[in-house]
């Protein structure tokens, strides 16, 4: 198989331009709820993966910009949601506008400040794009039902209502493009977003703030409607217990998304998880191998498997397994690993020395539990690599039993597991991990593909015939079951998460019946 990057025209990317273009300097205040931008807390520093240099420092929030951002948003919510939701709707159709402007620029940063190929950025920006399309549609069509009564002269209905203030975790890895699906639905449901980025990529999150702070100024909707509130870890619990913020929308890991679940939990807060991923693809003795290998190394190596939708695991049946792997290690023999913002390179970094240590320590603890290399993994060093954080994607062979196959590792590491018989037992072996994100199946054979499908089949959040495991689009519902968080955001009904659900009763009779034929007299 020979391996190429999708070619886009590419202007030579200088960093320092792209912040310009942006609006962004080297030292930036990381609270905003609007026009009105502040920051007492601690600096964070932004490094980029790519090359290891600083991009600028971002103020974080203290206590007290925490609380006045959410007196903010919590007053603008009363304004905002008093607005039809067309007219929302048409502040996001004028945001997805202006990311269409600046898209480049954004990609950019989006690969510079995480590490990921400028397509990738590029394609991020995009996945903005479509769901304030997708929410724009949306806004018109915000539906609830009818239903007849048992009580004469009475009409029933549900009606869905805005919640108010919703909050948002995201992490590093998808630095703009899940805040979107959260804002752009949460906006044309009428509730006000406070958003707490990744620590690790603030510039990307001060560049959105900018964009979408133009729309609501240029449309004189009240500050608070988007806010920002950069820092650490304690700006994300102060969100979970604050009974201001409706509903916490968290994606990370999955010990981040419990804790996040309990504190909400405590309170009786509404929270919408989208936690760790650790995806299989089964390929079957019917499985178009070329197709297989396609989706295979994207999935594993794209992103530089960051991805929460990232191939970890590949089960292979035993009657095409040496050709599988040596399908493999040909392909991964041709990956070209360096600075993401050159496209003839297929693997980026990884965000920083942690992820690094993550992935080393991952590396022994695969041999120490007997797995066998396929292809070798390790730290690159050198020219063009002086972040520290470039690595080799690595594949090992290991069995179901393989107690390191359980654990999701933020990394390019594939593993490879045989099976034998029927596609049933390699769903079993495919289902019993923890967490339930991604899964697919390569195969021509239909039983095999609707087996797959059943309920007796893959229990993850989404199941793909004949595709990889990465790559969702943004019409249909995103997310997953078990220690995923079992929380749905971007298309189909994902909206009524951002909203309280309401029946209705009218009677238009000059009397009271009551329900279930009880009699009541006075």
């Amino acid at each position: 198989m020979y391996l190429a990057r999708q070619m886009y025209p590419i202007m030579k990317i200088n960093i320092p331009s792209v912040l310009k273009e942006l609006g962004l300097e080297a030292n930036e205040k990381g609270v905003s709820t609007g026009s009105h931008w502040s920051g007492s807390g601690a600096s964070i520093h932004s490094y980029s993966p790519v090359d290891g240099k600083q991009i600028g420092a971002v103020s974080g929030a203290s206590l007290e910009d925490y609380d006045m951002t959410l007196n903010k948003a919590t007053e603008a919510f009363e304004t905002f949601r008093k607005i039809p939701a067309p007219k929302r709707g048409e502040l996001v159709r004028q945001f997805g506008n202006k990311l269409r402007i600046k898209k480049e620029a954004l990609g950019a940063l989006v690969s510079y400040e995480m590490g990921k190929s400028y397509q990738e950025g590029l394609g991020e920006v995009q996945e903005m794009i479509d769901i304030c399309d997708f929410a724009v549609g949306l806004s018109r069509q915000l539906q609830g039902f009818t239903m007849h009564s048992e009580r004469p002269e009475h009409r029933m209905y549900e009606q869905y209502h805005p919640l108010g203030v919703v909050g948002i975790i995201s992490a590093f890895n998808f630095p703009v493009a899940v805040w979107s699906w959260n804002v752009a639905l949460a906006w044309v449901c009428g509730n006000v977003c406070v958003w707490k980025p990744s620590d690790k990529a603030p510039f990307c999150s001060l560049a959105c703030q900018r964009i979408i702070s133009e729309v609501l100024e240029e449309n004189n909707i009240p500050n608070g409607v988007s806010c920002l509130l950069n820092g650490g870890a304690d700006v994300g619990q102060w969100m979970a217990e604050d009974p201001r913020v409706a509903l916490v929308s968290a994606t990370g890991s999955t010990a981040m998304g419990k804790s996040v679940a309990q504190t909400v939990g405590a309170r009786l807060g509404k929270s919408l998880l989208e936690l760790g991923g650790n995806n299989a693809i089964i390929v079957t003795p019917d499985a178009d191998l070329e197709m297989t290998l396609m989706g295979t190394v994207f999935g594993a190596v794209g992103t530089c498997g960051q991805r929460c939708t990232s191939t970890r695991r590949l089960i292979v049946h035993e009657a095409i397994y040496d050709q599988v792997v040596q399908s493999l290690q040909k392909a991964y023999g041709q990956l070209k690993i360096g600075n993401p913002l050159e496209e003839s390179n297929h693997v980026g970094p990884l965000i920083d020395p942690d992820s690094v240590a993550q992935y080393t320590a991952t590396l022994k603890e695969v041999e120490a539990q007997g797995g066998t290399w396929i292809v070798k993994g390790g730290v690159l060093e050198g020219k063009g690599y002086e972040s520290g954080c470039y690595v080799k994607p690595a594949i090992a062979a290991v069995t179901a039993e393989t107690a390191i196959v359980q654990t999701e590792t933020f990394a390019p590491l594939l593993y490879v597991i045989p099976y034998t018989g029927s596609v049933e037992n390699a769903i079993v072996i495919q289902n019993d991990v923890p967490q339930g994100l991604s899964s697919a199946i390569m195969t021509q054979n239909l039983r095999e593909a609707e087996t797959f499908l059943t309920h007796w089949g893959s229990d993850c959040g989404i199941a793909n015939v004949n595709i990889g495991t990465s790559g969702a689009e943004i019409g249909g519902a995103f997310g997953g079951e078990k220690e995923t968080g079992g929380g749905r955001e971007s298309g189909s009904d994902a909206w009524k998460a951002y909203m309280r659900r309401q029946t209705n009763t009218i009677n238009y009779s000059t009397e009271l019946p009551l329900a279930q034929g009880i009699k009541f007299e006075l």
